[in-house]
């Protein structure tokens, strides 16, 4: 097969809840799904919420209390919710592209974090975003070169970067290098520059694109969040936390669906790998249209963890006598 509906889903997660936030990414892929969507991408780290008070309140105001919760709230991968997320994905036979802020099972740096799974149930790719934008950098850690899965699907190679990173001319090359067909970019962005921005990339890579935004109106901030009085302001802030801005595109930059802004929604499109193909006999810029004799790019893919065991131990020392 080389076609196949997407559905970019364009919703509310609940803030700092876990549990809730999971429960509605596994509703929201059966609602995608039974409307026949083979691959179905929800927002930029919707497990569980964006940490939007670093943009709200003055950067280390008292969000002490804030951050305590993010970190007890990220998710662990692999664990439980990749396993609800893995096995949600096996009962509706779809492809899963989800943002999650992710953590490690000890200490408390989360990252900006996108989660593939695949129509069987497992987990085949994970994705930590590489530089966090401006005041990201007081809740998210950077990722590595480890961490760029693209990912072989009978619709076409699958894989995307998250918000600001489609900005990054070297990490597109890099994936574009990997002949990615259908590029997702779960991303908090708003405005038509974004868009421009991902009919530029449909048109650079040739490839079909996938921006999925959240929508939250400050309404849907639960009323029992830690100092939720502090947390937005609607005189300072307007009342959208997220207005969402999502938009499917096709390889000519062609915009398919959206973009949807104000509303939770579903975006659907039908998308066919010929016209990739087909698109690229004009412009493929790591094939006929590139000069490898004059540009090259360079890529560290190993893991940068912060403790590397010796593979073989130390030689044993002999006591002096």
């Amino acid at each position: 097969m080389t076609t196949v509906r997407v559905a970019a889903v364009q919703a509310a997660y609940v803030l700092m809840d876990q549990k809730a936030c999971l429960d509605r990414s596994v509703e929201l892929l059966h609602r995608a799904a039974a409307a026949g969507a083979g691959i179905v991408v929800l927002p930029e780290v919707f497990i569980p919420g964006t940490p939007f008070w670093i943009d709200s309140r003055p950067i280390w105001d008292g969000d002490e209390e804030w951050y305590a919760l993010l970190v007890d709230q990220a998710v662990v991968v692999p664990g439980p919710v990749t396993d609800a997320l893995g096995a949600a994905a096996r009962d509706t036979g779809a492809y899963l592209v989800i943002g999650v802020q992710e953590r490690e099972p000890y200490g408390a740096t989360v990252y900006n974090t996108t989660l593939y799974f695949g129509p069987d149930g497992a987990l085949l790719g994970r994705h930590r975003k590489l530089m966090p934008t401006g005041s990201e950098r007081t809740v998210w850690g950077m990722g590595d070169g480890s961490t760029l899965p693209v990912l072989d699907t009978p619709f076409g190679r699958l894989s995307g970067l998250t918000c600001w990173e489609n900005y990054m001319p070297l990490a597109r090359y890099y994936l574009y290098g990997q002949g990615v067909d259908i590029w997702t970019a779960p991303t908090l962005a708003p405005g038509d520059g974004w868009i421009a921005t991902m009919r530029h990339i449909a048109l650079e890579g040739r490839c079909y694109v996938i921006g999925v935004n959240p929508c939250l109106h400050m309404d849907q901030i639960p009323a029992d969040f830690p100092n939720r009085d502090r947390l937005w302001s609607r005189e300072a802030n307007g009342e959208w936390v997220d207005g969402g801005n999502s938009v499917i595109i096709d390889p000519a930059g062609t915009i398919l669906a959206g973009p949807s802004r104000h509303e939770e929604t579903i975006l659907y499109a039908d998308l066919d790998l010929a016209r990739v193909h087909a698109a690229r006999r004009k412009f493929d810029p790591t094939g006929h249209y590139n000069r490898p004799d004059i540009f090259q790019l360079s890529v560290d893919l190993r893991p940068r963890t912060p403790i590397r065991p010796l593979e073989e131990p130390p030689p044993a020392t002999t006591a002096l006598r």
